[in-house]
Parts: C-alpha cells; sequence; structure tokens
C-alpha cells in the first residue's frame, strides 16, 4: 500500500521534479501548444489580467508574455520554482509577478483577475477532497464578474483504463521507477529516482485526486461558475508514451 503525507506537495517540486517531469515542464514545443491551446480555448486579449495558478516556473506566462500579454501573476507555493522563474523572465526582460502563497488561501484582492489558469494537470492535488474544494472557492473569489476560467486535468477514463500501475523512463543517467494505485478516485504514486552516479536520489509519494465529468461539472456549479464546457481525450504529446496524469486530458472552461 502506497501512503502519502497529507502535505507532500510542500518539498517535492524542486530540482529533481524538473528532472523526472523534464518530458513536459521543460518541453517548449509542448509549452507552446499549451499555450494555442490557452489562447484558443479562452479567447484571450492581451489586455487580460491573467492569473496562472499552480504555475510552478511560470513556463506558460513566461510563453504569453513573448506574445505580447502584459498582464500576468504567477502563484505556487514551491519557492525553488517561484525564484527559477523570476530569473527566467529577468532573463528576458519579461514583466511577470510572482507570488508564493497556498491556492487555498492566496492572500491576493478579491474580483482582480479577468483570467486564472491552471495548466497540467496542477489541480487536485490535496489528499483531502475539501482541500481541493477551497481551491476552487478561491478562484472564483480572485475572478472580476465574467472572468474566465481554465481547468487542464486528467481524462479519469484513460487514467483508469490505459495507465500502467507500474513505469518507468531514463532522462540521461537518471532512472525514474513509478508504481501507481487507483482507490475510490485517488491516484497515489510512489516515485523512486536513481543517479547513475549519485545513486537514489528520490523515494517519495505523491496524489491526485481524479474528476469525472459529471462530479467536476458539479462543484463549479455549487460555487456558481456557469457556461461549463469540457473537452475531454485531449492529447498534446507529439510522441506516444507513458507521460502520467498528462497523457490524457480533460480542459474545462467556464465563466463566473
Amino acid at each position: 500500500m502506497i501512503k502519502v503525507k497529507r502535505d507532500w506537495w510542500k518539498n517535492f517540486f524542486n530540482h529533481i521534479y524538473l528532472i523526472t517531469d523534464a518530458r513536459s515542464v521543460k518541453n517548449k514545443s509542448l509549452t507552446c501548444r499549451e499555450v494555442d491551446l490557452i489562447e484558443r480555448s479562452l479567447n484571450l486579449k492581451r489586455s487580460d489580467r491573467i492569473l496562472d495558478l499552480f504555475g510552478g516556473q511560470g513556463r506558460h506566462s513566461i510563453e504569453l508574455a513573448r506574445r505580447g500579454y502584459r498582464d500576468l501573476s504567477v502563484l505556487d507555493y514551491s519557492e525553488y520554482l517561484i525564484n527559477l522563474g523570476r530569473r527566467l523572465s529577468s532573463k528576458e526582460n519579461l514583466k511577470i509577478n510572482f507570488y508564493r502563497a497556498d491556492a487555498r488561501t492566496t492572500g491576493l484582492k478579491s474580483n482582480d483577475y479577468s483570467v486564472i489558469i491552471v495548466m497540467a494537470n496542477s489541480f487536485g492535488y490535496f489528499p483531502r477532497e475539501k482541500d481541493n474544494l477551497k481551491v476552487l472557492q478561491e478562484i472564483h473569489r480572485l475572478l472580476k464578474k465574467r472572468g474566465r476560467l481554465l481547468l487542464d486535468i486528467a481524462n479519469p477514463i484513460y487514467v483508469k483504463n490505459n495507465l500502467g500501475l507500474i513505469s518507468w523512463h531514463r532522462i540521461r543517467n537518471i532512472l525514474i521507477l513509478r508504481s501507481r494505485e487507483i482507490r475510490n478516485n485517488l491516484v497515489k504514486t510512489r516515485e523512486i529516482v536513481i543517479s547513475q552516479q549519485d545513486g537514489l536520489i528520490r523515494d517519495e509519494c505523491y496524489c491526485e485526486y481524479l474528476y469525472e465529468q459529471d462530479k467536476i461539472r458539479q462543484l463549479l456549479r455549487k460555487i456558481g461558475f456557469k457556461n461549463i464546457k469540457i473537452n475531454n481525450k485531449l492529447s498534446l504529446h507529439n510522441k506516444k508514451g507513458d507521460y502520467g496524469l498528462l497523457s490524457s486530458r480533460m480542459i474545462i472552461t467556464a465563466k463566473k
């Protein structure tokens, strides 16, 4: 049985994460395709005030800034990723605000953003479902009237029917092994990372809630969102493979 700590996410997203998930989070062409999707799905305007929630090092916001979007903010709990994002954006002289905070209680001003994006399956990290609900409530608080939300989450049907309980891949001289359990729509994963040079560099567990279409629609409506649209079975990686919960996506858009 895989045991996941309630606060596993506090220290997980560091330099090792950028190695183990490099095929996605350091993939420039994938990031561009994801930003293309954001622009199409939300009909973005250059003047939109955009919050990139769970934005990590801000790869989507950096690409949006390159395309001329002027009012961008990134919020994430990882101090490592936030500091990295500040350095990366500064190198290109891109104006992006970076905030380190808990997504359940951001401390940001209410009714202040016209767009909030939650990309790359970053929603659902909390082991207790009520905490994930708090994230949606906070998003609703932060959005202006008629503000737009985009959620990029895992396709639960694909995960249950196609994702292997054991997977592995290699990044240069580093081997990443993952074992998974799925119970009651909660995916628990044990990740073991072995470096040819340094030996074992990670043995940690993490989790993710899977949301069926009807369930996420119900939650959004309950909070007050409307015009909810869902595009499922979307794959953005060019090559076939086990990309974990990013293998097949469900894109949800909604308005406050």
